[in-house]
C-alpha cells in the first residue's frame, strides 16, 4: 500500500529508530482504527533501520498467551523458551530488559489490544526505563478497543505522561489521497471515499480490482479475492482463519498443506509469512475469510489444528486452549485451560490466569468428581483476589464448600472458609469474616486437620488485632506457632511469628519492627510473595498510625515495588491507600490527593479505601475547597460502621469535629458519640493515637469530655497545655500541619502567628484563616495577612515524581545520578528539578539540601 499523507508520521517512526542507534530509546504507540495502515507504516519506518529490528504481536486467541509477544522474540533476544522457562514476571523483565541495554534495537509490538496482563507490564517495566537503553519501543494499537478496565490501559497512561513516549493517531485518508490511490482506474475517487470511509486497506482492496462492482464491506472486497479458487483452496484459507495466532510452518505437513497449495494461495495476496509460520496480511481478512466457514464447519477446523500441534509436539496451551474450545472438546478445554492457568500465574499474569481458569470450569461436564471441580474454583478465587476482584473471588471460593463437603474433604473446605474469612475482611465485612473463621476452626479440628486449623487462628489474630483485641490475638497466634512447631511447617510458622509480631507492634512495642522485618526478608526468600506484601502492608499501616513517619516512607520504597513485581494489585491498592495518608500526614497535598483518586478509581479491597476517602475530604476543607461535610467522608463513615470497630471509627469522628471547628456547624456525632468514645475507649490499648487526635479536636471546639488514659505523646503534651514542647515533637517527626496546630492552640500570641505562618506555607488557607479570626476575637496584635498566591511557596503541591526527585535532591545526588536511579533522561530531570524548586519556594539544590528535614523529604 503506498504510503499517502504519513509523512509527519513516518518522520517521527524514524526519529525513533534513528535516536535508539545513537543510544537514546523511546515509545511510540501508533494507533487508529483496523486497516488505518498501523502496521505499514511501522514496517516502512524500520524498512532501512541501521540496528536489530524485532518484531512480534499479540493474537486474538479468546485468552491471551502469556507474554506472547516476548516469546516471539525470546530467541533473538536470547532468553529461554519463554512457553516452558517462565519465572517470576520481576525476573522476566529484568532479564529483558537486559538483553535490549547494550544493543542498539527497534521492538516492535503488534496489537497491544489483544495483550495478556503480563505483557503490559513489560511494557510498562520498559517505558519507564526506555530513556536508559538504546530502544525504539514501537507499540501498534486499536486505541478505541482498550477499555476502562482493558490490562493494556495503564501503559497507554504511561504513553500519554512519559516525557520519553509518544502517540501517534493515524486518521484515515482524504478525498484527495484515496484519487491517488485508484489511480487511472475507472473507479470514482468520490464515491470509494464516501464508502469506505477513507479506510486505507479497504480503499487499496478496491483499487486491486477495479473492474468488479463497487463491494459494500471490506469483506466484499476481500471475498472477492478468492471468488474463483478450488474449494479446496478455499477450505485451506478457513484452516488458516481458524488460527488466528499463526500456523506454524512444522504443522502443515501434518494438516496436509502442500507446496503447490501455498503457491496458489499466495497469488491470493491474502496471505503472508508470520513468524515461523504463515497466516493472513491483515486481520480484517482473516476475519472475512472467518466468517465464510458454514455452520458446523468450525469445530472440524479446530480438531485438526488441535490434533495437528499434539502429532507435531507444539504445546503452547493457550493456543491449544483456543483450539480445544472451538473444537468443542471438553476434555482437552479442560486439560489445556488449566496448564494455561497455572503457566499465566507463574507468569505473574493474574487476570488471564483467572481467565483460563475460568475456562477450564466452564468446560467441564459433569463426569469429573467434585474434587476436581472444587481445587479448580478454589484457584480461580485466589486469581480474582489477587488481581483484585473480590467479589468474584468470595463467590467462587464460596461456591466450593458444597463440593469439598460432597467430596468429604474436609480439610479442603475448612481452608475454603479460612480464605474467604480474610476476602471479606478485606470487603469490609467483618461479620461474615468473623463467621468464617470460626467455621474454618470448627470444621479443621473435627477433620484434624491442625494445619489448617493453625492457619484460621492466625486469621482469627488478624481480625481480633484490628478490635484492639490484642490478648485474643496473641492466644491465637501461639496456637497457630505451637502446631508449626509440632508439624515442622515452615511457611505455617512464618506467618504465625509475622502476625505475633504485628500484634504486639499495634500495641505499641517499637521493637517489633525488626521482627516483622525478618519475618517479611523469610517470606520472600522462601517465595511466599503475598505473605511478604501482607507483611510490608501492615509493617507501614502501624508506621503511620504511629506517627513513625520517615519509617514509613522508606517500607513504601520497598513495598510498592515488590508487590508491582509480584503482580498483586489488591497489595498495591492498600499500600497506596497508606501512602495518601503518609503524604497528608507530611503535607503533601497534591501528592495525597494522587493517590486517593488512583485508590478510589480502582478495583480492589474496601477495607483500603479509608484513608483515601478522609483525604479527599479533609485537603479541600484546609485549602479552602469545600468546607462541608461531604460524601467522601460519609462514606468513610459507612465503610467504618461495617466493620464495627470502635477505635477504627475515631479518625472519622475527629475529621467531623474538624469539619465543625472549620464550619462552625457540628454534626451531633461529634457533640454526643465523639464525646462518649473518649470515655468508653479511654483505656483501649494501642488506641493512643486515635483517642489523642480526637481529643484535640474536641477540645478545640470547646467541648467538655473525659481525658482518655491511653494517649500518644504529643496529645498528652498539649492536653497538658505543653504546645510549644508538642509542636517540636510533630516537627521532628514530619507533620507540619500537626505542628501548626499545636502552636495555635497556645495562649502565646508569637507562637500562634508561626502557626499561622506553617499554615500559610502549607497551602491550608482556609485553616490559617480560621486562625486568623479567632487571633483577631482575641485582640492579638500583627496577625500576618494572607500571602499572595504569586509569593507562596508550595510545597504541598509536589507529585509523586517530584517528590521522589526531591528527596534524591536532598540526599545530595546529582542530576546525572537521579536520572540513573529512575530511569529518566537528563533533561527529564532537569524539567522535574526546576519545579522542585519553584513548589518548595526555595533558589537552590543546596536549600533543599539544607532544609530537607523541614521540608518532610527525609
Amino acid at each position: 500500500m503506498e504510503l499517502l499523507e504519513r509523512g509527519r508520521e513516518l518522520g517521527a517512526l524514524q526519529a525513533a529508530v534513528v535516536a535508539a542507534a545513537s543510544g537514546t530509546g523511546s515509545v511510540v504507540a501508533v494507533t487508529g482504527d483496523a486497516g488505518v495502515g498501523k502496521s505499514v507504516l511501522t514496517a516502512a519506518a524500520v524498512a532501512d533501520a541501521a540496528v536489530r529490528v524485532l518484531w512480534s504481536g499479540c493474537d486474538p486467541l479468546s485468552t491471551p498467551r502469556p507474554l506472547g509477544p516476548f516469546r516471539d522474540v525470546a530467541a533473538d533476544l536470547g532468553l529461554g523458551d519463554l512457553t516452558q522457562d517462565v519465572g517470576q514476571l520481576a525476573e522476566v523483565c529484568e532479564q529483558i530488559y537486559a538483553a535490549l541495554r547494550d544493543t542498539p534495537t527497534v521492538l516492535v509490538v503488534e496489537d497491544l489490544h489483544w495483550a495478556d496482563a503480563a505483557s503490559v507490564e513489560v511494557l510498562r517495566f520498559l517505558a519507564r526505563r526506555v530513556e536508559t537503553i538504546p530502544l525504539a519501543l514501537l507499540v501498534t494499537t486499536r486505541d478505541h478497543e482498550v477499555g476502562a478496565a482493558h490490562p493494556a490501559r495503564g501503559f497507554l497512561g504511561d504513553v500519554a505522561r512519559l516525557e520519553s513516549c509518544e502517540r501517534l493517531p493515524l486518521p484515515t485518508l482524504s478525498r484527495e489521497a484515496v484519487t491517488t490511490l485508484v489511480g487511472e482506474t475507472s473507479l470514482d475517487p468520490g464515491r470509494v471515499h464516501v464508502l469506505t470511509g477513507g479506510n486505507p486497506f479497504f480503499v487499496t482492496e478496491i483499487a486491486k480490482q477495479p473492474d468488479r462492482p463497487l463491494p459494500v464491506s471490506v469483506r466484499d472486497a476481500v471475498l472477492a479475492r478468492i471468488a474463483d479458487i478450488s474449494a479446496a483452496d478455499v477450505e485451506t484459507l478457513h484452516l488458516v482463519a481458524a488460527a488466528p495466532e499463526r500456523i506454524d510452518d512444522r504443522l502443515l505437513p501434518a494438516l496436509g498443506v502442500d507446496l503447490p497449495t501455498l503457491q496458489r494461495l499466495d497469488a491470493t495476496g491474502l496471505l503472508a509469512p508470520a513468524g515461523g509460520g504463515v497466516g493472513f496480511r491483515h486481520e480484517l481478512a482473516r476475519l472475512a475469510v472467518e466468517s465464510t466457514i458454514p455452520p458446523g464447519g468450525a469445530a472440524p477446523l479446530h480438531r485438526r489444528l488441535l490434533d495437528a500441534h499434539e502429532e507435531v509436539g507444539i504445546r503452547d496451551p493457550a493456543v491449544l486452549t483456543h483450539h480445544a474450545v472451538g473444537a468443542g472438546d471438553a476434555g482437552r478445554a479442560v486439560t489445556y485451560a488449566t496448564a494455561a492457568g497455572e503457566q499465566a500465574m507463574k507468569a505473574g499474569s493474574h487476570t488471564d490466569a483467572a481467565a483460563f481458569f475460568e475456562t477450564a470450569l466452564h468446560h467441564l461436564d459433569g463426569s469429573e468428581d467434585d474434587l476436581v471441580r472444587a481445587e479448580l474454583q478454589q484457584k480461580l478465587g485466589f486469581e480474582q483476589y489477587l488481581s483484585s476482584r473480590l467479589p468474584e473471588a468470595i463467590g467462587n471460593i464460596e461456591a466450593t464448600f458444597p463440593l469439598w463437603s460432597a467430596a468429604g474433604d474436609f480439610t479442603g473446605l475448612a481452608s475454603a472458609h479460612d480464605s474467604v474469612a480474610v476476602l471479606e475482611y478485606y470487603n469490609g465485612r467483618r461479620q461474615e469474616a468473623e463467621s468464617h473463621a470460626d467455621r474454618a476452626a470448627d470444621v479443621a479440628t473435627e477433620a484434624g486437620a491442625r494445619r489448617i486449623y493453625a492457619g484460621s487462628r492466625v486469621t482469627r489474630a488478624y481480625l481480633a488485632a484490628q478490635r484492639n483485641e490484642f490478648d485474643v490475638a496473641l492466644a491465637a497466634c501461639a496456637d497457630a506457632a505451637e502446631v508449626a512447631e509440632a508439624t515442622g511447617d515452615a511457611a505455617l510458622a512464618v506467618r504465625a511469628g509475622m502476625f505475633d509480631a504485628i500484634v504486639k507492634l499495634a500495641q505499641g512495642d517499637v521493637e517489633q519492627r525488626t521482627a516483622v522485618s525478618k519475618a517479611i526478608a523469610t517470606a520472600r526468600e522462601r517465595g511466599l510473595d503475598e505473605l511478604a506484601s501482607t507483611g510490608f502492608s501492615n509493617l507501614v499501616y502501624h508506621d503511620v498510625e504511629h506517627r513513625r513517619l520517615r519509617d514509613a516512607s522508606q517500607v513504601l520504597e520497598l513495598a510498592l515495588p515488590f508487590a508491582a513485581e509480584r503482580d498483586i494489585p489488591i497489595c498495591s491498592h492498600w499500600q497506596t491507600g497508606v501512602r495518601s495518608r503518609l503524604h497528608l500526614l507530611r503535607g503533601r497535598w497534591d501528592a495525597a490527593l494522587e493517590d486517593a483518586e488512583v485508590v478510589l478509581n480502582q478495583r480492589g479491597m474496601p477495607l483500603g479505601t479509608m484513608w483515601p476517602f478522609l483525604v479527599s475530604s479533609l485537603v479541600p476543607l484546609r485549602r479552602g475547597v469545600e468546607p462541608t461535610v461531604d460524601e467522601p467522608l460519609e462514606a468513610a463513615w459507612r465503610l467504618a460502621e461495617s466493620l464495627d470497630e470502635p477505635v477504627r471509627r475515631l479518625p472519622l469522628l475527629a475529621a467531623l469535629a474538624e469539619h465543625g471547628w472549620m464550619t462552625g456547624e457540628v454534626d451531633e456525632r461529634v457533640s454526643g458519640l465523639a464525646v462518649d468514645e473518649l470515655t468508653r475507649l479511654g483505656d483501649t490499648a494501642g488506641a493512643g493515637w486515635a483517642l489523642g487526635d480526637l481529643a484535640a479536636w474536641v477540645q478545640r471546639l470547646g467541648l467538655a469530655f473525659q481525658r482518655p488514659s491511653e494517649l500518644a505523646e504529643p496529645y498528652r503534651l498539649s492536653l497538658d497545655g505543653k504546645h510549644a514542647e508538642a509542636a517540636q515533637w510533630w516537627h521532628d517527626a514530619g507533620d507540619p500541619f500537626a505542628e501548626a496546630l499545636a502552636l495555635g492552640d497556645a495562649t502565646d500570641p508569637e507562637l500562634r502567628i508561626r502557626g499561622v505562618e506553617l499554615l500559610d506555607g502549607l497551602g491550608a488557607t482556609a485553616t490559617a484563616d480560621r486562625r486568623r479570626v479567632d487571633m483577631r476575637a482575641d485582640g492579638i496584635d500583627g496577625v500576618p495577612a494572607r500571602p499572595r498566591e504569586s509569593t507562596r511557596a508550595n510545597p504541598g503541591g509536589l507529585t509523586n515524581r517530584q517528590l521522589e526527585v526531591a528527596r534524591l535532591m536532598a540526599r545530595g545526588l546529582t542530576n546525572a545520578e537521579i536520572s540513573a536511579q529512575l530511569f529518566i533522561s537528563p533533561k527529564t530531570t532537569d524539567h522535574h528539578v526546576s519545579a522542585v524548586l519553584t513548589k518548595l519556594g526555595v533558589s537552590s539544590r543546596r536549600d533543599v539540601m539544607l532544609q530537607s528535614e523541614e521540608l518532610a523529604l527525609t
